[in-house]
């Protein structure tokens, strides 16, 4: 069941999945989670984008921590197993379609791989992009399944976890913070943060004006002079008053 919309609610797919709660929310957050690399939908929503709102929606109240680490894990995990075998037999077929066909992202993951073995499915549950890539790209390896299990736990456990708490958190603070200085005091530091970095933009892209304005002048000052290449001398380009030939006396 979907909450009510607010004005100060972000936009975009976070704001989007804000609006759930109970087990509405559990079936989104935990189907972006496994479709991730089942269905390859990381390519456009990363998975974790979605987990860290589910911790967000724990610790706003909208549900229960414990069973959305759960179900965001167990997803995880089922999606790589599916995005293995669906790499094991259509992984050439994708490899030759976009968005995959001819992305250096695929070579690098692959390579990682192919480096790293096992441990890389581990790594790469880190990575946004090899997040994605990396289950297919191990079935059609031949990275034999048991192993590709083993890390593919291993990385779904610590991943589900750490980010739901993230965002857990992330809840929690922003429930606090609001009933301390108000939704008001917020905008307002934001506000302040925005033309600090504005401010500190501008000054730097003047700095480099500057710099280029000076490079050019030096540049004027000193033309290019033609160097012997044996001396290592500047070369004359120009010569002097030529002197008379001292006549006959």
């Amino acid at each position: 069941m979907a909450t009510t919309s607010s004005s100060t609610d972000p936009g975009g797919i976070t704001g989007w999945l804000l609006h759930f709660n109970g087990p509405t929310a559990y079936a989104v957050i935990g189907f972006l989670a496994f479709a991730e690399a089942a269905l390859l939908v990381g390519f456009f929503i990363p998975g974790e984008t979605a987990v860290v709102i589910g911790g967000v929606l724990a610790g706003l109240g909208s549900v229960n921590l414990e069973v959305m680490m759960v179900v965001v894990v167990g997803c995880a995990i089922v999606g790589d197993s599916c995005g293995y075998e669906l790499g094991k037999h259509a992984g050439p077929w994708l490899l030759e379609r976009r968005p995959l066909k001819g992305n250096a992202a695929v070579r690098r993951t692959m390579d990682m791989l192919e480096h790293y073995g096992g441990p890389a499915v581990f790594l790469g549950r880190f990575v946004a992009f090899a997040r994605a890539l990396i289950p297919g790209l191990a079935g059609m390896s031949g990275l034999r399944y048991r192993t590709f299990l083993f890390y593919n736990a291993l990385g779904g456990l610590v991943w589900g976890v750490g980010f739901t708490l993230l965002g857990y958190v992330v809840g929690l603070s922003f429930e606090h913070i609001l009933s301390v200085v108000g939704l008001w005091s917020i905008l307002v530091v934001a506000v302040v943060l925005a033309a600090v970095i504005v401010i500190h933009l501008i000054r730097k892209r003047r700095e480099r004006r500057r710099l280029a304005a000076e490079f050019a002048d030096e540049e004027g000052d000193h033309p290019n002079v033609a160097v012997d290449p044996v001396a290592g001398e500047p070369l004359a380009t120009s010569r002097g008053p030529v002197e008379e030939d001292a006549g006959p006396g």
